[in-house]
């Protein structure tokens, strides 16, 4: 339990939400398109309290979509806008789709195939 940050109050509420969220997306984007989906609105989630979200993402064993539509809504909570990004490895092998926030570090083989927007 030490990784939730000694249980601060901010970083359990963080991971709380992010968990609910995470369900939300997984259950949403069974029955249609990622256009469509709404997640419960974030809480005030400061900087030290992201590592509550990451927590229960990896808890959850989230995709990498669900994570990146989680963390996309936890930052336009604090003002700060990014589009998840969509790609695909570029042919060499087996097909892989992976998705990210715009701005995040990502393996040079993925090419975009689209974004979404926050909102």
């Amino acid at each position: 339990m030490r990784r939730l940050g000694a249980l601060r109050p901010g970083t359990v509420r963080a991971a709380w939400w992010a968990w609910r969220a995470a369900g939300s997306a997984r259950r949403e984007l069974r029955v249609g398109p990622v256009e469509g989906l709404k997640l419960p609105p974030a809480p005030p989630i400061g900087p030290r309290a992201e590592r509550g979200v990451a927590f229960a993402l990896r808890r959850r064993r989230a995709t990498c979509l669900e994570s990146a539509l989680v963390r996309q809504a936890m930052l336009a909570g604090r003002g700060i806008h990014r589009e998840v990004v969509i790609g695909v490895a570029k042919p060499a092998g087996a097909f892989h789709a992976h998705a990210w926030l715009e701005d995040d570090a990502v393996d040079g083989r993925f090419t975009e195939l689209v974004r979404r927007p926050h909102g």
